[in-house]
C-alpha cells in the first residue's frame, strides 16, 4: 500500500474506528484529467462505522472530509465515499 493510502487509512481509522475500511487508488483511471496534473489522487473509500448512525448521507461525507483534514488539500483531488453503519452493511 502506498504511503498516501496509509495516511488516508490512518486518519479514517483514528476518527471512526471502522468495522470495515476499503480504500482504492483510482488515479490511474483519471490520467490526463486536469486534477491529476496537481499530483493529488482520485480515491474511493468504503467505510463501515457505528459513528455514522443517525447521520444523513451528506453529514457522513462531511465527517469523512473533516477526518481527512489537510490531506484533502495535499493528497486528494477527488474522493468517492460509501459510508454505512454496520447494520446497513449487514455486518
Amino acid at each position: 500500500m502506498s504511503e498516501r493510502l496509509e495516511r488516508i487509512r490512518a486518519a479514517l481509522e483514528a476518527r471512526f474506528q471502522p468495522a470495515s475500511l476499503t480504500l482504492e487508488d483510482q488515479s490511474h483511471l483519471h490520467a490526463g484529467h486536469a486534477g491529476a496534473a496537481s499530483g493529488r489522487g482520485h480515491f474511493h473509500v468504503r467505510i463501515v462505522a457505528e459513528a455514522f448512525g443517525g447521520l444523513a448521507p451528506l453529514a457522513r461525507h462531511r465527517a469523512v472530509y473533516a477526518a481527512l483534514g489537510a490531506l484533502m488539500d495535499t493528497d486528494i483531488h477527488a474522493l468517492s465515499i460509501e459510508a454505512r453503519t454496520p447494520a446497513e452493511a449487514g455486518a
